[in-house]
């Protein structure tokens, strides 16, 4: 069965819906984006319209539906150690220089994984057995799933160091060659949940020396990054530091954090 082509008006209600539920806002310039990223469940259903597919997220006859459209439209490419002086400032100006009880970090918007993995690394390097952890979210549960796991293309490693991919990756043999897999060591000290970003936060979710919320900004528009990071705001710890991507600024958006650098605040 052939695919009639998004109009207009189908585009705008999932571009409604997901701007509802996640805060992301999608240009006009998506449509063509959407459009292939759906079409594999309108044929999975033998839909021919995306009218149709609309009207099927939205029946109780299919609850899980309405999870697998957030899953397909949130997802976005990662991979370790991206912006590298990041970690490199969390290495030397954070870590080397903290004496506190439990360091906790959060990746605020993980993906598959990589980012928090690489944070969970440095912070093993530099805390070694003293009490920290990395808490890790994202709003697809498909996302989460493959970080839980963490398996990897060895394609994804492009900035880690060598001596890192050893001491804390094990290679696939085999059936398994050209994927690594991060060691136990250190999944244990990362816990993966769902969060969205654009709702109250979980109530036990506790403070944080570090929030890490990159690549994401980008996605929303002006009154909702300021109610999202205001909101992660309150979630981090007085002095703790706040990071952004390259690309993205905070100008005009919260006094509650004060630039140190560029990409890089601190609690006000």
């Amino acid at each position: 069965m052939s695919i009639s082509p998004i109009t207009t008006d189908e585009f705008e209600h999932f571009r409604r819906l997901i701007y509802d539920h996640a805060g992301i806002a999608l240009s006009p310039e998506k449509k063509v984006m959407v459009a292939s990223r759906l079409a594999k469940r309108l044929d999975y259903y033998g839909l021919s319209r995306y009218g149709e597919y609309f009207q099927l997220i939205n029946n109780p006859d299919y609850p899980d539906e309405f999870q697998i459209l957030v899953n397909i439209l949130t997802t976005n490419e990662t991979y370790f150690f991206r912006e590298p002086k990041h970690f490199d400032f969390f290495r030397e100006q954070i870590l080397k220089p903290w004496r506190g009880d439990h360091f906790r970090v959060w990746s605020a918007a993980s993906s598959t994984g990589e980012e928090a993995y690489s944070l969970a690394m440095v912070a093993a390097e530099n805390l070694g057995m003293r009490a920290w952890e990395v808490f890790a979210s994202d709003l697809s549960t498909r996302v989460l799933d493959i970080a839980r796991n963490g398996v990897y293309l060895l394609d994804r490693l492009e900035h880690m160091e060598p001596r890192l991919l050893e001491k804390y990756c094990l290679k696939g043999v085999r059936a398994h060659e050209g994927f690594f897999r991060i060691d136990a060591k250190i999944r244990n000290r990362v816990k993966f949940d769902q969060v969205n970003l654009k709702s109250p936060l979980p109530p036990n979710l506790g403070k944080f020396e570090v929030i890490f919320l990159r690549n994401v900004l980008i996605y929303f528009d002006q009154d909702t990054k300021k109610q999202v990071v205001e909101r992660l705001a309150t979630a981090l710890k007085p002095d703790g530091y706040f990071f952004i991507s390259h690309s993205e600024s905070l100008h005009r958006v919260t006094d509650q954090l004060q630039i140190i650098e560029p990409s890089i605040y601190r609690k006000a």
